[in-house]
Order: structure tokens, then sequence, then C-alpha cells
């Protein structure tokens, strides 16, 4: 590529799915009233969706040039959801996973995707009582978008590792930080995504896939990193939905600082250098069990890093994109979320004091629903 290539816009949006819970039982709203969604599309229109399950709800911000842009519309979103949640006795959580619900009690949304997904994936489907965040960059060359996109995988458990917020799996802690992430897997085409020499070969592999009718199109595969379908994004998908906003919005910067670092590095005809799958997905079960607790890999020097040393290199690797694109305070979040922990972090501390406090393990969990709920809005102030 020619340093005279334009760089990217390297816009951002931001996509976030809630749980919605009952405010009496805390459990998870199996069936809620038809006048949610309503409600909530008359509020916020295209910015908010059903997802595939009932007791699920998506919302998406504009095309971003800024992070504050993103944050105004998080905010407003949240605060927006969680009103409409609470005048049927709901509330919105922000958390890849409920503490305590079962997943055969859940309902599929009845819309022809989510029937038609629930019968081709039947029991991997219904288990998918779960919600993630996903972050789009926007970059317009397709040969550029296909090299990011080969290079990005490298640093996707360093991203995974800043989100965690699903340590609780019915009823009982998993161990992991994400457990999420093992629900999610037992989908096809999930995992870390494959390397492809172009743009034109990724396509080629999809028309394969969609002539053989195994999928009608890209939106069915669902890696932890993927080209989007619909725009002209790299799209993050691997991470879990942040409880706190603010740790949403800087996971977001670093990806999208990130991306431009790599750009950089091809104007001067350098690269990331290039690991195989096998050592990514060690990195990738280390981020998924331990979260910023826990060590990842130098592949470099052969050793395992305290991830708090591993935020300082990535910190000082994107500071430079950190101030062109404006988000050095977010870039910075990032320490304050290895200091302070990730929701997963929080969850099990909550539901710990309150099993020294004597309750049982189902108040304890009731009162980690109560952290959530109070924890989702926390940074979003008043409507």
């Amino acid at each position: 590529m020619g340093k005279h290539q334009q760089e990217p816009d390297f816009t951002l949006g931001i996509e976030e799915e809630y749980l919605l819970v009952d405010l009496e039982s805390r459990d998870l709203a199996v069936d809620p009233p038809a006048g949610f969604m309503d409600d909530c599309k008359k509020a916020l229109g295209e910015h908010v969706t059903p997802e595939f399950l009932r007791c699920q709800v998506e919302v998406g911000t504009a095309v971003c040039a800024t992070l504050d842009e993103a944050r105004t519309q998080l905010k407003h979103f949240r605060r927006t959801v969680a009103n409409a949640a609470g005048s049927y006795g709901l509330a919105p959580i922000a958390s890849s996973t409920h503490p305590f619900a079962k997943w055969d009690r859940q309902q599929n949304t009845d819309k022809e995707r989510y029937n038609t997904l629930a019968n081709d994936l039947q029991v991997v489907a219904r288990r998918m009582v779960i919600s993630g965040m996903h972050v789009h960059i926007g970059i317009e060359n397709d040969a550029l978008r296909n090299d990011l996109f080969n290079q990005l995988t490298y640093f996707l458990p360093h991203l995974l590792a800043l989100s965690t917020s699903s340590p609780f799996w019915q009823g009982r802690n998993s161990g992991l930080k994400s457990y999420r992430l093992s629900v999610f897997d037992e989908m096809p085409r999930t995992g870390l995504p494959y390397g492809f020499d172009s743009a034109d070969e990724y396509r080629r592999t999809i028309e394969t896939l969609v002539k053989a009718g195994v999928i009608e199109d890209a939106t069915k595969v669902w890696w932890d990193l993927r080209p989007s379908h619909r725009y002209p994004t790299l799209e993050l998908r691997i991470t879990d939905v942040c409880t706190r906003l603010e740790d949403a919005l800087s996971i977001a910067a670093l990806y999208r600082c990130l991306a431009r670092m790599l750009y950089r590095l091809r104007v001067a005809n350098q690269r990331w250098r290039n690991y195989s799958h096998f050592l990514i997905n060690e990195n990738r079960w280390l981020a998924q069990r331990h979260g910023v607790e826990g060590k990842l890999i130098d592949f470099g020097a052969g050793t395992a890093v305290p991830y708090s040393d591993l935020i300082e290199e990535l910190i000082e690797l994107v500071e430079e994109d950190a101030q062109a694109l404006d988000c050095a305070a977010e870039i910075q979040h990032c320490r304050t979320i290895v200091e302070n922990g990730t929701s997963a972090e929080r969850q099990l501390a909550v539901f710990e004091k309150a099993r020294d406090c004597g309750l049982d393990d189902e108040a304890a969990l009731r009162g980690v629903v109560d952290h959530l709920i109070a924890e989702t809005l926390e940074e979003c102030g008043q409507n």
C-alpha cells in the first residue's frame, strides 16, 4: 500500500445486548409484555431491536466519529430501556449471563429468522442465554480491511479479558470469568476467525456456504471478529457486554486504536507478527478463565506475563493513536479496569460478601442481580 492512500475514518459503532429481569423474582423475564418493546421502539426507533430470546433486547449506536458521541447515545439507550422496562416491573442488566436463570425456561422471539435459527441449531441455540457487546470500526478499503482483520486476531484475548461479565451459570460459580464464551462456542462458525489472503478469498469462501444452502449470508458467521456483512467495518464480537458503561467505551477505544496502530505499521511497510491460532487460542482460554487477574503468553518471549503488565504495554503501543483519535482518557481507563476488576470480579465479590453475612446461595445470587441492575445505570445519569 502506498503512503498516499487516504487514512480510514475509523468511525465507531457499538451494539450492546441486555438481559431483562423481573424486579420481583430477580429471574429473567421469560415472556415480557409486547408493550415493552413497543415503548422502546417509540423512543429509540431503529436503534433498538428484539434479540433471539424474548428476555433480551439489543441497542446500537449510529455511526460515531468520537467516543463522546457513542457515550451520549449509550447513556440515553440504557436509561430509556430501563425506564420502559420499569413500567412493566422489569429492569435491564448489562451482564453476559444471568446469575441463576435456567436456559430451558426461555422462549425465542417469534420472528422467521429466529424460528429458523432455533430449528437449525436445536438445543445449541436454546442454550444461548447470553449477551455480548459488538464494536464496529469503519475501514472503507476492502484490501486494508482484510489485512487488519488478519492481524487484529492476536489482540482478541486482550480485549476479552477487559470485558468479562459472566462468572455465573445456572446458579453456580462457573470458575470462569467469561462463561458466555463457552456457551457461544457450541455454535457453528464461532471462535477465532480464519485468515484470508484477500477480501475476494473471504467472499468466495462465504459464497461457497451460501451456494450450498448452509447459510443465507455472512451474518451467520459468528467469529470473534468478522468483516461486517452490512457495513464497511470490522466487527469485534469476542467481548462480554460491560456492566459499567465506561468500561465498554474503554474497550471500544482500545480496539479502535489497535486498528489504527496496525494501519500505521502498514503505511511503514511493517506488520504485526503472525502467530498460530493454536497459540492465540491458548491466550483466549486464559483470558476467558482468569480475566484481568491472570496472565497471557508473550509468544515472542515464551513466557506468561501478568495482564497488569500487558495492559501497560498496550497503552504505550497505542499512545499516538489515542491522541489522534481523541480518546486518551478512555485508553487510560483500561488501567482502571485492571486495578478495580471487571464486572465478573465484582459479581463474585458481591456473592461472597452475602454468603459471609449468612445468606444462602439463592439469596446471595438475587443480591448479585440487584448489584447488576444498579451498576448498569450508575454512569448514565437521569433522563
